[in-house]
């Protein structure tokens, strides 16, 4: 199937898609958002779909899996996001602004720790921490997705060493806050 005759079918099955993005978000903005997202990954993974495989399926199960995945997300975002009126003493160590020399000192100090690791450490956990996914490093740098994993495991380890001096030990204002 051609990239043309695939577009064609995927603009066929979109009022289905739209349909079954309703079922899920429950609101008519939503779903057109949930069904562009699902078309647009369709078509960035075109080469992905085998052909004679039932294309409504695989549609429908990517627009699921988008749909799960950004609702994991806003959990997430909603469960660190403080949202009462009364904020606690913890909450306000962690939001509170610091000393600009301070957070010099401190990125001083994390670029000199990123430099002590060597390249095949420090690409992949570079590419990662940009939001690269395992997969995507594999692909880029041409390696086994589990070399990827272990070279940034390795790199959490040195930098984590490096930089402990900075973990939350336990005379910190917010170990002892949480310890009450």
């Amino acid at each position: 199937m051609t990239q043309h005759q695939f577009n064609h079918q995927l603009h066929d099955y979109s009022g289905s898609l739209h349909s079954f993005a309703l079922n899920f978000t429950k609101d008519v903005d939503d779903a057109n958002d949930l069904v562009q997202d699902t078309m647009l990954k369709a078509v960035t993974y075109y080469a992905k779909f085998k052909e004679g495989t039932n294309l409504k399926g695989w549609l429908f199960t990517i627009m699921r899996n988008t749909f799960i995945n950004n609702y994991r997300r806003m959990v997430k975002t909603t469960h660190l996001i403080t949202q009462s009126e009364d904020i606690s003493s913890v909450n306000l160590y962690y939001s509170a602004s610091s000393n600009a020399a301070e957070s010099r000192f401190v990125m001083a100090d994390i670029e000199k720790a990123l430099a002590t690791l060597q390249p095949e450490y420090y690409v992949p956990f570079i590419k990662y921490f940009e939001g690269f996914k395992y997969h995507e490093i594999a692909e880029e740098l041409k390696i086994p997705i589990g070399t990827v994993k272990t070279r940034i495991h390795v790199a959490r380890g040195i930098l984590k060493k490096y930089l402990k001096t900075y973990a939350v030990n336990s005379n910190s204002p917010a170990a002892t806050a949480t310890d009450n």
